[in-house]
């Protein structure tokens, strides 16, 4: 197995986070790697802003469904002790902005929940799917328990 530098764990709030966000933790303390977060909206519609598809979380947007999306993704940060400096927030489509995220901070392996899908979910793919077959680096897709 390679020594992993910098971890991203890819988030979305589901029930199950804690059990990925765990595995990526586990992992970067093995390694002695830097870990960083993203999420990315695609279920809130995007208010005109000047700041394209990255979100600030240091500055209030004055949107309650941003400002708590904004507070889940924090939240996580600080339980699995992220330094805010290595948390995204997008708006997008979820498998773009990632593979984005972990081209543009050089990431070695990309962490990110996977529901096993079957039947037509499996033909019309998946998030972590597309992010497997897309990435240049190594990905870890956590097998999560409807």
């Amino acid at each position: 197995m390679n020594d992993y530098k910098h971890i991203l764990l890819a988030v979305d709030f589901s029930k199950q986070v804690n059990t990925v966000a765990e595995k990526a933790k586990a992992i970067a303390n093995k390694h002695q790697a830097k870990l960083s977060i993203v999420h990315v909206l695609d279920n809130i519609p995007m208010p005109d802003a000047y700041y394209g598809t990255v979100i600030s979380l240091t500055e209030n947007s004055g949107d309650p469904l941003l400002e708590a999306e904004k507070a889940k993704l924090m939240a996580i940060g600080e339980q699995f002790s992220v330094e805010v400096s290595n948390q995204w927030l997008l708006w997008g489509i979820p498998k773009q902005e990632i593979i984005y995220v972990a081209e543009q901070q050089q990431v070695d392996l990309i962490v990110v929940g996977s529901h096993g899908r079957h039947g037509i979910a499996l033909l019309l793919g998946s998030t972590a799917n597309s992010i497997l077959h897309t990435a240049k680096c190594d990905v870890l897709a956590v097998r999560l328990k409807e």
